[in-house]
């Protein structure tokens, strides 16, 4: 696994004890689980950062974050990985949601036209909404999941790799 390329981008635990601004979150960013990076705390990462990633909520970071900590899980990656969904890829995501919802639902999916009113909203959020919702409920389990095993795979995988290399010599 690349631990070490992702370690090189990591904070170190005492630059981020040295930082005022975080003494408000007291000792529980002192958890050393939360900055280790293994097999555990890179998948259960992986699987937070890729459900909060759909999760259509503004201040998904912050609730990453609060997973990681509830989860005891690499925090740092759990945080990053929610930009997945950035401005870019956040359309094609959400609609990709929205049409597994409709097939969940087994509705016809709804024409598109965007129109930016207090009363569009509303209206949308009654006819598309429930597949919407239902869609990105499924996304972030089935993403979660997918991200969980495939770095618990991944890594264990490395590692087998490595202990053949060893054993090659």
């Amino acid at each position: 696994m690349p631990r070490k390329f992702i370690k090189r981008f990591m904070p170190h635990p005492d630059t981020i004890k040295q930082q005022k601004a975080l003494r408000v979150f007291g000792n529980v960013l002192y958890n050393p689980n939360l900055w280790n990076l293994n097999r555990r705390s890179a998948s259960g990462a992986f699987a937070v950062g890729l459900f909060m990633a759909f999760v259509p909520l503004p201040s998904q970071m912050i609730m990453a974050a609060g997973l990681a900590i509830l989860f005891g899980v690499n925090l740092p990656l759990a945080v990053t990985l929610v930009w997945i969904s950035n401005p870019i890829t956040m359309p094609v995501m959400f609609y990709f949601a929205y049409k597994v919802g409709a097939f969940c639902l087994k509705t016809p999916p709804q024409p598109f036209h965007f129109e930016l009113s207090w009363a569009y909203l509303a209206d949308q959020m009654t006819t598309i909404g429930p597949p919407f919702l239902l869609g990105c409920a499924v996304c972030a389990i089935g993403f979660a999941l997918i991200g969980y095993f495939g770095i618990r795979g991944l890594w264990r995988y490395s590692v087998v790799r490595s202990w053949q290399k060893r054993g090659s010599r």
